[in-house]
């Protein structure tokens, strides 16, 4: 081989990267073990233990880069919610509302019936909401135009729409302006995501336009998400109070605190009843049991302190937590912001602020409001003055007309940004500024303060420059949170799960040990076939091959899922098929009588081919499954890429490097046992002999999978159908008739009842109210649910207790995103095939193998949703067809064609070294030629894939039994039915031309 010291290189590099990588997660598990053993079992201090340490160096590579553990949290392989519990949603941005908004609400008749047309159109259509529109609006008044004042002209599009613009034109407009609300509404909701406190929150735009996607590990209260990711966006401009003028009000706090005693009641006030809020943040309102505890810690906990902390904290309780702000001097700052707190001690001033004592010290006219982003470890809080009767803010978002990033050449080119407002807006903006000349005037959004500049002098016309200390990106943001106020962008949810704790530590613990024993599996099946020589060398890699991925999966920052895992294990046991083709062909050539360095050079180049071949057909597969999967199909799919590319490498050079270095020290490296030297060589099996039968057989099988399947039908889940479902555990075993019973009282009609994995834990699917949207219609549902379900609990069980107990797991799918899967999963099916059927095509030269592969393929995939279809019902466990059946169908698909190709790799090797040898017995040869070959990849694999099946927990036992029927079809059709029909096809041309060449 060339270039050995080229690929040690490169292997040593994956190696280290992989290392450095991993070795956050390390750290962080580290960290986390030690947080938990400090807790003692206590969540509260377990949080607090994290909170202190989280800008505290714990990564220390090579004494070049230091790492904090939040930055070591941020680089992790992340978990997916189904490993550790949490918060999945998907949100959606309607743009008919934005589209109707940018028109003024027109009446106009054309435009609304249109705009109906369209909604119609795109249940229907891949193509975008304004496309679709325009296409609609074309058809129903041909010579209007979108321009005219009546629809589009309007005088808050004057700037952005010009006087006679074409109706393309104008479509052009509304499409950007359409993307632009949907970026804004991701950013809106990426600050309020921020400030959940979650590790790794996850949010990303959909392949949808329209859609964001959302997780959030560790949330329990799934209200309180719904609710503040649907809330309306709210920009507001406040004007402010004077550091100095507000420091008297602080200094009063601080001594009324002194006298107060905060112990468990607080005044007689209990831990239950206090209202703790951020005095204006109502999102943590719902946090009332996280703001005491802190609060109570703050005031308790001093046993770290030394002696001079403890009596000042006794002596300050606000400014021991609240640093004021104060220049180096000790005279006050000027501006609006009077202090500073560390991130883990916000929660503890919110509750003494927000006691009632406390409150009534604080004017009137004020309120005090959080920075929206820290400075390092430390938040800024502003003091904001109320000027209006009706405690709004005198001027909000909507009067944005326009907000962009640009640069101030007078400053030397910082950024800044500039914005624009309406007639309305710029009077009031002229009134504010003139009033506050010197003074700051707050920018807030959601609550928070984005910004608080300076007025130098009063801005008319509404045209002005906020400047402050920000880079690019930070002034890209405030433009884009700016112009949020100008278009209505509701968000809402379209689709949520919630995963309790309980459940993601199941499937880690089991997902672990399925993958831990089906691993030794299969590193002791190769050390037994091809012993300690040729098997060391192939375990070697599967080792070195599994370090990569992960490595590389925490470089890129993919989310870990179970079935990313089933991925890995399902990637390892295909990988094996490598090193298998590669030790077949070096066998041959050592049968032969060559050498062994010569046999390990010729054993390589013969068996390029067909690694080749099979790998890039799976990769078409998976590039589909990730093009048209979501959330964690799409992490399958990442994971069986990523492992086919690093198994590749690992089989063709890392094996090579490790046995020319043992050939070059012996001649006698083994590649077999005395076992299994003989297995299946030369076996002579008739195969293409024996077709009819075989084709007798596949055709009854494949009719009675039909008429299944237009018969009884299959069990669809919600991913296709719509609806709600949710996992309830019970601590006793109940009966799906009669939970489904008591359930229809409150619903109105039964909801589906399945059995899920024990006798005590049943999946309730109901559709009611699922056209229905807002989050009363959500707690609604949810209240039902437990009210149903109440006789089953135990006595005093509390509606909280249920959701957060017994409700394991919930997720709720709405139509249109039903469509959109059946829709996405037709269209993954289909491509691979035509795929699939295209490239052997080409690679063959020859459309009979496309043609035989594929309807080898189309066999392979009807059988498998008939079996689901027939035992559905029947099996102890679930047989829904969601996305991750139609990820076990295509990785069939890949699993297939990866068999297939090999033997057509061989009758077309066969056929260029002998090309006037008869076509029956070349098939037929190279059916059995390759026969050890499949052999050993399908056991492996088949293996694996039983111990997930078996191991692997119930959530993913649907998923594993599609790929288990399906390796055993695949195989069988490789050899029974694939080849065979190519062979027949092939044979109708060969008589041709023969009878043609006769005449």
């Amino acid at each position: 081989m060339r270039n050995k010291g080229a690929i040690t290189l490169l292997t040593i590099a994956l190696a280290l990267v992989s290392a450095y990588q991993l070795f956050f997660t390390f750290k962080t598990s580290q960290v986390e073990k030690a947080a938990r053993e400090y807790a003692n079992g206590d969540p509260v201090k377990e949080r607090a233990y994290l909170d202190s340490i989280a800008n505290q160096n714990v990564y220390n590579f090579l004494g070049l880069a230091k790492f904090t553990y939040k930055e070591c949290k941020e680089l992790e392989l992340p978990l997916g919610l189904d490993l550790r519990g949490g918060m999945n949603v998907t949100m959606e941005v309607d743009v008919v509302d934005v589209v109707k908004s940018l028109a003024n609400n027109s009446q106009d008749p054309a435009f609304l019936q249109a705009i109906n047309e369209a909604v119609t159109m795109r249940t229907k259509s891949p193509k975008d909401f304004v496309t679709l529109f325009g296409e609609a609006f074309a058809r129903i008044a041909p010579n209007a135009q979108l321009a005219s004042p009546d629809i589009f002209g309007t005088v808050e599009m004057k700037d952005k729409i010009k006087v006679g613009a074409s109706n393309k034109e104008v479509l052009d407009v509304i499409r950007k302006e359409a993307e632009g609300a949907i970026d804004n509404t991701f950013n809106i909701l990426r600050t309020r995501i921020d400030r959940f406190g979650v590790a790794q929150p996850n949010i990303r735009k959909a392949d949808i336009s329209g859609r964001i996607n959302i997780e959030l590990p560790g949330i329990k209260d799934a209200q309180r998400v719904r609710k503040l990711l649907q809330g309306t966006a709210a920009l507001e401009f406040f004007e402010t109070f004077e550091n100095s003028e507000f420091y008297p009000h602080l200094a009063a706090i601080n001594e009324k605190l002194r006298d107060i005693e905060i112990t468990g009641d607080i005044l007689g006030l209990s831990k239950d009843t206090v209202q703790v809020t951020t005095v204006t943040e109502e999102v943590a309102a719902d946090s009332t049991d996280e703001g005491i505890d802190a609060l109570l810690k703050a005031a308790q906990d001093s046993s770290s302190l030394s002696n001079d902390e403890a009596a000042f904290r006794k002596q300050n309780p606000l400014f021991a937590l609240l640093n004021p702000a104060v220049a180096q001097n000790g005279a006050l700052r000027p501006g609006s912001t009077v202090g500073y707190a560390r991130l883990k001690d916000t929660s503890a001033i919110n509750a003494m602020l927000a006691l009632p004592q406390v409150k009534s010290l604080i004017p009137r006219n004020a309120r005090l409001y959080w920075e929206m982003k820290p400075e390092g470890d430390f938040l800024a809080m502003h003091a904001i003055k109320i000027t209006t009767r009706d405690g709004k803010a005198p001027l909000d978002g909507g009067v944005i007309v326009d907000a962009r990033k640009s640069f101030d050449e007078q400053s030397g080119g910082s950024p800044v940004v500039s914005m624009n407002m309406n007639g309305e807006g710029a009077k009031v903006w002229a009134r504010m500024t003139k009033e506050n000349v010197g003074r700051c005037v707050a920018i807030v959004l959601d609550g928070y303060v984005c910004s608080s500049p300076v007025v130098n002098t009063e801005i008319k016309g509404g045209s002005s420059q906020i400047s402050g200390h920000f880079g690019v990106k930070e002034a890209e943001d405030l433009a884009n949170i700016l112009k949020s106020g100008k278009l209505p962008a509701p968000a809402r949810i379209i689709a949520d799960e919630i995963v309790g704790p309980s459940l993601g530590q199941e499937s880690i613990q089991t997902g672990m040990w399925s993958f831990i024993i089906a691993f030794a599996l299969v590193l002791f099946y190769m050390l037994f076939f091809y012993s300690k020589g040729a098997g060391l060398a192939a375990d070697i890699a599967l080792l070195a091959n599994l370090f990569f991925l992960f490595g590389i999966l925490a470089s890129i920052g993919a989310v870990l899922t179970l079935p990313g895992i089933a991925g890995i294990v399902l990637t390892m046991g295909m990988s094996v098929d490598a090193n298998v083709l590669i030790y077949e062909r070096i066998e041959e050539e050592r049968r032969a009588g060559k050498g062994l360095k010569l046999a390990i050079k010729e054993g390589y180049k013969n068996a390029y081919s067909a690694i080749i071949d099979s790998n890039v057909t799976t990769l078409l597969t998976g590039f589909i499954l990730y093009y048209f999967g979501e959330g964690p199909i799409k992490g399958f799919a990442t994971t069986l890429i990523i492992g086919i590319f690093s198994s590749l490498f690992c089989a063709i050079f890392l094996t090579r490097l490790i046995l020319d270095r043992a050939a070059s020290r012996s001649e006698s490296v083994p590649f077999t046992t005395k076992l299994t030297q003989n297995w299946l060589r030369d076996p002579k099996f008739p195969f293409l002999k024996k077709r009819k039968i075989s084709y007798v057989l596949s055709g009854t099988v494949v009719i009675l999978s039909l008429v299944f399947l237009f018969g009884k039908g299959l069990d669809k889940g919600i991913d296709f159908v719509g609806g709600r479902t949710y996992t309830v555990t019970f601590d006793r075993p109940v009966q799906v008739e009669e939970v489904a019973g008591s359930l229809a009282e409150v619903y109105g009609s039964a909801p589906e009842v399945k059995t899920f994995g024990g006798d005590n834990q049943v999946r309730i699917t109901t559709k009611y109210k699922i056209d229905a949207e807002g989050t009363e219609v959500d707690d609604e549902v949810e209240t039902l649910l437990y009210e149903g379900l109440q006789q089953y609990l135990p006595e005093g069980t509390s509606r909280e207790q249920f959701l957060e107990v017994n409700r394991q797991m919930s997720e709720k799918v709405g139509p249109a995103v039903a469509e959109d899967i059946t829709r996405a999963a037709i269209w993954s099916v289909v491509f691979a095939l035509i795929g699939i059927f295209l490239y052997i095509m080409v690679r063959f030269s020859q459309w009979q193998y496309g043609a035989g592969a594929v309807i080898g393929l189309a066999h392979n995939v009807i059988i498998v949703m008939g079996a689901f279809s027939a035992f559905s019902g029947i099996l102890p466990f679930s047989l829904e067809i969601d996305q991750a059946f139609i990820a076990a169908i295509l990785t069939v698909v890949g699993y297939s064609i990866n068999d297939t190709v090999v033997v057509f790799d061989r009758i077309r090797e066969t056929i260029g070294l002998y090309p006037k040898r008869d076509r029956y017995q070349v098939i037929n040869d190279a059916l059995n030629s390759t026969l050890s070959r499949t052999f050993n990849t399908s056991l492996t694999t088949l293996v694996v894939v039983l111990c997930i099946f078996i191991l692997g927990g119930s959530t993913i036992r649907s998923f594993t039994f599609a790929i288990l029927l399906g390796i055993i079809v695949g195989t069988y059709s490789t050899l029974f039915v694939a080849t065979p029909i190519a062979y027949e096809i092939q044979k109708r041309k060969i008589n041709k031309k023969a009878a043609e060449a006769a005449k």
